[in-house]
């Protein structure tokens, strides 16, 4: 005889096991998503090296400054 409790497991435990998925789904890539992405990180690198540039030059100038 099956006691009623055991059920009722099995079915909390069917919840959480992970299933199968097929694998072999075709992914589609936006090419404009793509092309924005690489503009978008062309633009932080620029503006990186710019910002760069200002504190090194701000640091010679103030390094001049304080050495003469």
């Amino acid at each position: 005889m099956k006691s009623s409790g055991f059920n009722v497991r099995e079915k909390l435990v069917e919840k959480y096991l992970i299933k199968d998925n097929p694998k072999n789904q075709a992914k589609s890539t936006n090419i404009n998503i793509l092309l924005n992405r690489v503009k978008a990180e062309k633009k932080n690198e620029s503006m990186k090296k710019i910002y760069f540039s200002a504190a090194a030059s701000t640091g010679l100038v103030l390094f001049g400054l304080l050495i003469f």
